[in-house]
């Protein structure tokens, strides 16, 4: 049997897991929201054409518009400033043997449930890695905080200063993109950053750090409770937009049972 036929036998018996780790588009998704004097991320829109009616009466279909950063998305380099010189940095441009592979999970829920603005720091990632290991060249990497389980307003976090979300710090960034050489980094909020991000140097450094250096990011999503510390494997393929600098798409995770 090939690796192939084995590992379809062990998806269809259960003896691997498929996790989906997408939440569902609907109109009423958060999407980030930026000072006004910007232009703003569209939410998930969609117009039935026709439903086996007068407008086509053997099919049913709709229109559907959103920004490239909505609901469960990926960010591709080209999407930040650092990153728009590097090398195949649109989504249509990157080698789909990038968009499988390896991932392990920091578990951040804990502090994270405790305070709103929970910081991913060299010290945590460090104290990961004594229990399960140095994280390996080339893999996701996740942190897990559970704000997926949040609905509406609570997701945002929005007070009068901005929004309040755990993220990493620039120290933390330039530990998984410069000394663990990571692929990409995803989170469960609305963006790869802290919701007070700007606040860093340099501001939004998830965005910064991992664009520049030619890494990917995905956030909005679900389900990180479901996976483990490692072992998994990760499917993450955008849409295929010509220089799209980021995607709505379905993330996957495939776990091995024991």
């Amino acid at each position: 049997m090939s690796v192939l036929d084995d590992l379809a036998v062990k998806i269809a018996s259960g003896a691997v897991r498929m996790v989906d780790l997408t939440h569902t588009l609907d109109p009423d998704f958060p999407v980030i929201i930026l000072p006004p004097e910007f232009g703003q991320c569209a939410r998930f829109r969609m117009e039935e054409i026709s439903a086996y009616d007068h407008r086509g009466p053997a099919w049913k279909w709709n229109n559907i518009s959103m920004c490239e950063h909505t609901g469960t998305h990926f960010d591709a380099p080209s999407h930040w400033i650092s990153g728009r010189d590097v090398p195949n940095g649109a989504v249509d441009e990157i080698a789909v043997e990038r968009l499988v592979g390896p991932v392990v999970v920091i578990d951040c829920s804990e502090g994270a449930s405790k305070d709103d603005d929970f910081e991913l720091t060299p010290e945590v990632i460090e104290a990961w890695e004594a229990e399960h290991g140095t994280i390996p060249e080339d893999c996701w990497v996740l942190m897990r905080t559970d704000w997926s389980k949040r609905r509406g307003a609570e997701y945002l976090n929005m007070q009068d200063d901005g929004p309040h979300s755990p993220g990493p710090t620039p120290e933390a960034m330039r530990l998984l993109v410069e000394e663990r050489n990571i692929r990409g980094f995803g989170t469960e909020t609305v963006g790869t950053d802290a919701g007070q991000g700007m606040h860093y140097t340099p501001p939004y450094p998830a965005h910064y750090i991992l664009h520049g250096a030619g890494k990917y990011g995905l956030q909005c999503l679900a389900n990180l409770d479901l996976l483990p510390a490692t072992g998994a494997v990760l499917i993450a393929p955008p849409l295929k937009i010509k220089n799209g600098t980021g995607s709505p798409l379905r993330v996957m995770a495939m776990v091995e049972e024991a």
